[in-house]
């Protein structure tokens, strides 16, 4: 952001530091320090931490501008300390300022929820427009900076993109394997895509022999000028991308929601909330929750094919069957029941540690089981599917009785 915006130089570089690199660095450290909170979290035993605490102050749109203002005044001192040429302190308040929005907003397009209210109100907004690790997206980002490197560069562009491109397509294989893993997978289809995506761009904008021996002749001044537009070419079209990725999103889940809303209609369900979420790996799976009173429906969808939830186009409610209208798709769907209400349950939902989840669970399961004569209550969210087989969801919380009602155990189930 910080080359595509506003015209920073590389973190790393041979040159001292100047005013351009201190831009690019002020951007970086806004853009990461509302992970600041995680320090927090090292140094506790508090386990529910990871849903009381990460993502709330530091990812507040209400202290964003305090902290801005405070890391502005620190770079401007340690700059006068190093005799550093920097940029003034109200830009700096502004580049820190963009630099934490962006972060606070690629975690609201999430599904786990960011407390950008804090401390005015502690609730969790999610969009739900990407999965929270979205390889593509990450490409998008990625891709087009190590490019502007590759190309800055002319007589080492050839040696360079040979070489990433070879470091790229491993990755895109390595990351259908974790796929399949977790039963995300990618088609065959999709990764040959992916590979000729990333050959256009690695190797069909190799800069020519004459460009190179132009570069090469050319006067210092004018190579830096040349890197510096290399770099915010590159960035612009990164960051163009990434916006248009995200209104793809936008109109994605708008189109799942929708036929989340017309499963709940056509089964009259009685609805007390619903979401459509994002699945890896790409835009079309989404994942469709419906909570009612008895428990969570689940229906996964995939955008790319009809869907089973409309009527099928020339149908006609009100009269007789003609026999020649075209077979709906079969419908498909989970349903987790919540337990019965038992003593035991009761005396879970009493713990503060169980107020705390279920005040983050947003759709929520309760399960009650026996182990070895010892109850056992687990609340799952539904939102954190079974990714690995044989494991327990992620966000389920466990809580171990003794037959006298007495709290033996309790935490994230492992």
């Amino acid at each position: 952001m910080a080359k595509a915006l506003f015209n920073g130089d590389d973190l790393f570089a041979s040159r001292p530091m100047n005013r351009q690199r201190i831009v690019t660095w002020s951007t970086m450290l806004g853009a990461i320090f509302p992970d600041a909170d995680v320090l927090r979290e090292l140094l506790s035993h508090d386990d529910l931490l990871i849903i009381s605490w990460h993502r709330s102050i530091t990812h507040s749109l209400v202290c964003l501008p305090i902290f801005a203002l405070l890391l502005a005044g620190l770079t401007r001192w340690v700059a006068r300390w190093r005799k550093w040429d920097a940029p003034s302190f109200v830009v700096l308040t502004g580049i820190y300022a963009a630099g934490i929005l962006s972060h606070i907003l690629l975690d609201l397009v999430t599904s786990f929820g960011t407390m950008v209210w804090s401390p005015l109100r502690w609730s969790r907004p999610a969009w739900d427009l990407i999965f929270i690790v979205d390889f593509t997206f990450t490409g998008i980002l990625l891709v087009p900076q190590i490019l502007a490197w590759v190309q800055e560069h002319p007589e080492k562009a050839r040696r360079r993109a040979i070489a990433l491109f070879a470091i790229f397509v491993l990755a895109i294989f390595v990351i259908q394997r974790i796929a399949d893993a977790v039963g995300a997978p990618i088609s065959s289809a999709s990764v040959f895509l992916f590979v000729l995506i990333l050959a256009g761009f690695f190797l069909l904008t190799l800069p020519t022999a004459e460009k190179v021996q132009r570069s090469q002749s050319s006067d210092p001044a004018a190579q830096d000028q040349a890197r510096t537009n290399i770099r915010s070419r590159w960035n612009q079209f990164g960051l163009a991308c990434a916006c248009l990725y995200l209104g793809l999103a936008v109109l994605a889940h708008h189109s799942a929601l929708s036929r989340v809303k017309n499963f709940a209609a056509m089964q009259k369900l009685d609805v007390q909330s619903l979401g459509a979420l994002p699945m890896p790996p790409s835009l079309w799976r989404w994942d469709g929750l419906i909570q009612t009173a008895g428990g969570v429906y689940e229906i996964r969808m995939d955008l790319s094919q009809k869907s089973p939830f409309e009527a099928p186009s020339g149908a006609n409610s009100s009269g007789p069957s003609t026999g020649n209208q075209p077979e709906r798709p079969a419908i498909e769907y989970r349903f987790y029941p919540e337990a019965s209400p038992n003593v035991y349950i009761e005396a879970a939902k009493e713990l503060p540690q169980v107020q705390k989840v279920l005040w983050f669970d947003r759709f929520p399961v309760t399960r009650y089981h026996e182990e070895a004569g010892e109850p056992i209550v687990e609340f799952s969210d539904m939102r954190f599917p079974r990714m690995w087989r044989g494991r327990t969801p992620s966000f389920t919380y466990r809580i171990r009785f003794d037959p006298s009602g007495k709290v033996l155990e309790q935490g994230w189930a492992k």
